[in-house]
């Protein structure tokens, strides 16, 4: 799907140094939410635009739409091809939006139609092939009834809690969290959760390009739109964090200190591992090794480099211990990725 430029005048300085491209899959099934499924590939392609506009040859997400049918009907009756489910396999998210189901005894009819069913299995394979999973409104249903979030927290989209709390009892659901990460599993509430859905996955890789996208998708200064202007901290912009990025993304070679870290950012390490917990949900050593991970993969595919000074670009001591940080992380060798780059 092309989305056009944005005109506006916000700055692009993210330091986003070409990334490894997160592979992202979302799957609409027949009487998809328009505006839940168009709010999530624009969220994603905005995020490859501004990313490029820094670095060309940036695309940190690989996105597509796959369906249990080659063609799926939206609820506004649009129609839509859409890629095969196997696409989807291998992918590192897969996102469910909601389907365009209001009360609750269409919803439960809408969750034993073949397709639905059928995205269940789907979505139980991807899970077992190491794909996380995503769901926003009422494709939480979905999610819950596959039984994959049993003994996971959970939100859904408020009027329809009732129905959930019943029919998923061994689901702890909270409807007053609007997000809830919990597990290999993230799930949203209403209509518009789906923006922040999208927003948290686009900061799982880059915290600085969220924030970016959520000024330039959610926010409008003009006095006639002030009423309507949603505050930036729904998007969960952390400035510090934000620094805490472009510090890491300048040290990469240097190593991972949080010592040195909270000094230059000019705060306490304790306060910096809580707030980089709180925002990204992992410690600030472990986006540390992300970010290595993404710039090795990046000089992997891009250069003629070899292991050893690709290593020592990122950090590490020698590139075995590169080589099995790869394998570990993304289950492939360094020909396997350079193949896969030709």
């Amino acid at each position: 799907m092309y989305v056009p430029r944005p005109r506006c005048t916000i700055a692009v300085n993210v330091n986003f140094d070409s990334v490894y491209a997160m592979k992202l899959s979302v799957l609409a099934l027949d009487n998809v939410f328009d505006t839940g499924l168009t709010a999530v590939l624009n969220a994603f392609n905005t995020a490859n635009e501004l990313a490029a506009l820094q670095d060309p040859h940036a695309r940190p997400f690989d996105l597509c739409v796959v369906g249990m049918k080659r063609q799926v009907r939206t609820a506004l009756g649009m129609r839509m091809s859409v890629e095969a489910a196997s696409a989807a396999d291998g992918s590192d998210w897969v996102i469910v939006p909601g389907l365009s189901t209001k009360q609750p005894e269409e919803l439960v009819l809408a969750l034993g139609r073949r397709d639905v069913v059928d995205a269940m299995a789907r979505l139980h394979a991807w899970h077992a092939g190491g794909s996380r999973i995503a769901a926003s409104c009422i494709g939480t249903f979905v999610l819950a009834e596959s039984r994959l979030l049993q003994d996971h927290d959970a939100t859904t989209t408020w009027w329809l809690s009732p129905l959930f709390r019943q029919r998923y009892p061994d689901v702890r659901l909270d409807e007053s969290r609007m997000l809830v990460p919990s597990g290999d599993f993230v799930t949203a509430g209403a209509a518009m959760g789906h923006l922040d859905l999208a927003l948290w996955l686009i900061r799982q890789s880059s915290p600085e390009l969220s924030a970016l996208v959520a000024r330039y998708m959610l926010v409008d200064r003009r006095p006639s739109q002030a009423p309507y202007m949603i505050p930036e901290h729904l998007a969960r912009a952390d400035p510090l964090v934000e620094r805490f990025e472009r510090w890491a993304r300048s040290r990469l070679a240097q190593g991972f200190s949080l010592e040195a870290a909270a000094d230059a950012l000019a705060t306490s390490k304790r306060t910096l591992q809580r707030r980089i917990e709180s925002v990204l949900g992992k410690s600030p050593l472990s986006y540390f090794q992300d970010l290595r991970v993404e710039r090795a993969l990046h000089l992997i595919r891009t250069t003629h480099l070899d292991i050893e000074a690709i290593a020592a670009e990122v950090g590490y001591a020698d590139g075995v211990t590169l080589r099995t940080l790869l394998r570990r992380r993304l289950g492939r060798g360094v020909r396997e990725l350079r193949r896969d780059a030709r």
